[in-house]
């Protein structure tokens, strides 16, 4: 038997926080999207369970496309049956929406909920935390050891008791408890650890990043339960329509715009990013403080092999004294006179040496 665990769709989030008006309205289209999609992978490949770990819509305010699609598409495959455990960005609102709650749609609370799955030895067990149970979920988990156990969950990790607070795992107190697979739902990148002996946690991460903190493969894990074995077989699909990377360049050494853009263009062709990706490309090194550098000129030369590139400057200026040591220029006097300046922290020094270079080179002053 096949499941597949989901958490941390975030349904209607905005989108504004890295992108333009428009591609945010298009990239929240796509959320949408990529759910359904999702429901017809689980269709193409006999999944007819559905576990969602929270997060599945990213504010209270549920716009009517979100909820009438989310409510369609469970109405539309009654063969395949929907486990929804709420998170921390979920509220009563979807569900307060429904003239009737559908039959395949299988709910939580703040008590322990269980359910078994018909025709087999699989029970999937989960609770909604909160500040009211967050104390007691633990030692009011009862586990029947001969079953194929799946839990539900949706939090963070934490090895340790320290605080008892809503949204807090406290993976110790699961051990030994006849977990066989714990389905978790609240970090954003995919994780798969050992929870004791007997069984695993995992958490699914989102199905779209959103933004450069949830960079790299995005996806769900598809469940494929051997009862006669007693095993679950545990496989990370990646799914998302476009993945958002951070790309660090080292440029050191080179000595123009050219150059930096070639030295950009080897990395990005090595990391084989597609062009439906989102990149934040991060310049790094020690650059000559004569070196010419156009930020701009650079952006604009990958704005087209992408979906969304942004651009960031972290590299250092470095000052070859040497070279300016004999230099009878106003160049050469200009940078001793700026260099001598006991009171002139380092670092300040080689800025304005690069602003006054680049003024006397007449290129264009980045400020």
């Amino acid at each position: 038997m096949k499941l597949l665990h989901c958490a941390d769709l975030h349904l209607d989030a905005k989108m504004t926080s890295t992108l333009d008006k428009e591609r945010a309205k298009e990239r929240k289209a796509e959320l949408l999207h990529t759910f359904q999609d999702m429901i017809s992978y689980a269709t193409n490949h006999d999944i007819c369970h559905i576990l969602i770990c929270g997060d599945l819509f990213d504010t209270k305010n549920i716009s009517a496309s979100a909820r009438n699609m989310v409510s369609s598409e469970i109405e539309k495959h009654p063969n395949i049956t929907f486990y929804y455990l709420r998170g921390n960005h979920d509220t009563d609102n979807f569900l307060s929406g429904l003239d009737v709650v559908p039959d395949n749609l299988k709910l939580f609370s703040h008590s322990w909920t269980s359910y078994v799955v018909e025709n087999s030895d699989i029970v999937i067990s989960g609770m909604e935390l909160a500040e009211d149970n967050a104390k007691s979920a633990y030692h009011t988990l009862v586990l029947d050891s001969d079953k194929m156990n799946i839990v539900m969950l949706h939090g963070q990790e934490s090895e340790t008791g320290a605080k008892d607070k809503a949204e807090v795992i406290h993976l110790r107190e699961l051990h030994n408890k006849g977990i066989d697979y714990l389905a978790l739902g609240h970090i954003h990148a995919y994780k798969r650890e050992k929870l004791d002996g007997r069984g695993v946690y995992c958490y699914s991460g989102c199905l779209e990043g959103r933004g450069f903190d949830e960079c790299g493969e995005h996806g769900f894990i598809v469940l494929d339960v051997d009862e006669e074995k007693k095993t679950i077989t545990d496989i990370f699909v990646p799914f998302a329509k476009r993945n958002l990377y951070t790309v660090y360049v080292d440029v050191t050494g080179c000595n123009s715009s050219v150059e930096m853009a070639e030295k950009i263009r080897q990395d990005l062709t090595n990391g084989q990013y597609r062009h439906e990706d989102l990149l934040k490309i991060v310049l790094t090194g020690a650059l000559d403080v004569a070196c010419e550098k156009n930020t701009n000129y650079l952006l604009s030369v990958f704005l087209g092999d992408y979906y969304f590139v942004k651009l960031y400057d972290e590299t250092t200026l470095r000052v070859d004294v040497e070279d300016f040591q004999y230099d009878e220029s106003l160049k050469g006097e200009f940078v001793r006179t700026v260099l001598s300046a006991d009171e002139m922290p380092q670092e300040e020094k080689a800025a304005v040496i690069r602003l006054g270079l680049q003024i006397l080179n007449n290129e264009e002053v980045s400020l």
